[in-house]
């Protein structure tokens, strides 16, 4: 623990200003502190897009960093500090746009991660680091910060809003019977399994029963790769690719029985929800990045190909040890995804309509 268990903190400032994945990561951790000090005001200092997504969180102030101003954005957040100063700073991210902006964020004690994590001039913005450091998942690392804040560990619990005229949306667009989630996009094209691959998928949803839903955000890109999915699967999917806000993909992913995604902000947000994720990794390690309750359902092509590279036993990857390669996620089979559903469907007991008999042969 790095502060003293006696002065609880009064004022609380968290910086972690992307990406939605990590934002969902870090609701947990943030929320767990809210339950310890129930007194305590926090402020998060958040990006543009995620504040869209949990903005509405009880009992907490969001300041938005836009980066989308360049250096305006530093400017509008001195601003937005002017006159305040906090007990401690929650600095939980290593970017050195994040960097920059704890530097103007007054706080008496500023915590980053722990020394052997930090770059990009991380340990320049900060005064303590986390010394008792139990995380390799990058959830677990966001624990590590409030456990230094007197936080007792807990297990990982999310409470996001979801406002009424999203659920009102629902009721109007989304199907009656039960569903799967495809969300085919991730951040980077390199992350992304091969259109046939998905749309073989779809398929074998639509075999055992379900409908099946793509869903992406409204770059042409993401609304391009649904499109193609849809095209190429014989079944019949409803396509929402750039029709829904971040609510209302948090309701759709909410009410689905599984999720399909690569590394990506909604195979995290469906966690949130409980709702069970089938993560297709070739680039990240699932260990560190991968849907944080469902990992033992992760399509992994990345620790065998990152050991081979590496000439080493999976417990010796580096922790954030990245692959890069176009074609890395080919790796990833039909047949291991379709096994890994059927493998979710009978651990959680998920609802499965009257099916046909899907034919892998």
């Amino acid at each position: 623990m790095l502060i003293n268990p006696a002065e609880k903190p009064q004022s609380i400032c968290v910086l972690r200003l992307s990406a939605i994945g990590d934002v969902c990561h870090a609701v947990s951790s943030i929320q767990a502190l809210q339950r310890t000090y129930p007194r305590a005001k926090i402020t998060w200092v958040i990006g543009k897009v995620e504040e869209k997504l949990i903005g509405d969180l009880p009992g907490i102030e969001f300041v938005v960093f836009d980066k989308s101003l360049g250096w305006k954005a530093y400017k509008r957040l001195k601003r937005d500090m002017k006159a305040r100063q906090f007990d401690v700073l929650l600095h939980m991210q290593l970017a050195l746009r994040a960097n920059v902006a704890a530097f103007f964020i007054p706080a008496k004690v500023k915590i980053g991660f722990e020394k052997g994590r930090s770059k990009e001039l991380h340990s320049l913005f900060v005064n303590q680091h986390i010394s008792d450091s139990r995380g390799y998942h990058v959830l677990d690392g966001f624990r590590d910060f409030v456990r230094a804040v007197g936080v007792d560990d807990h297990l990982p619990s999310w409470d996001i809003p979801i406002p009424h005229e999203a659920k009102a949306w629902g009721t109007n667009f989304l199907p009656k019977e039960p569903y799967v989630v495809i969300s085919p996009a991730a951040s980077k094209a390199e992350r992304n399994w091969a259109t046939d691959r998905y749309a073989a998928i779809s398929d074998f949803c639509h075999q055992l029963g379900y409908q099946v839903l793509l869903t992406g955000g409204p770059t042409s890109f993401e609304k391009q790769l649904c499109a193609e999915i849809s095209k190429a699967s014989r079944a019949y999917t409803i396509n929402l690719a750039g029709q829904t806000d971040l609510k209302q993909l948090l309701l759709t992913l909410k009410k689905a029985q599984l999720v399909i995604a690569p590394d990506s902000g909604p195979a995290h947000m469906a966690v949130t929800q409980n709702t069970p994720v089938i993560g297709l990794y070739a680039h990240s390690n699932p260990k560190r990045t991968g849907p944080y309750l469902y990992q033992r359902f992760t399509a992994d092509a990345y620790t065998a190909i990152a050991s081979k590279e590496l000439q080493c036993e999976p417990e010796g990857i580096p922790w954030g040890y990245r692959l890069k390669g176009d074609n890395l996620m080919q790796h990833i089979t039909v047949e291991q995804v379709q096994k890994l559903i059927e493998q979710a469907i009978e651990f959680y007991g998920l609802e499965q309509p009257l099916s046909e008999t899907p034919n892998n042969s």
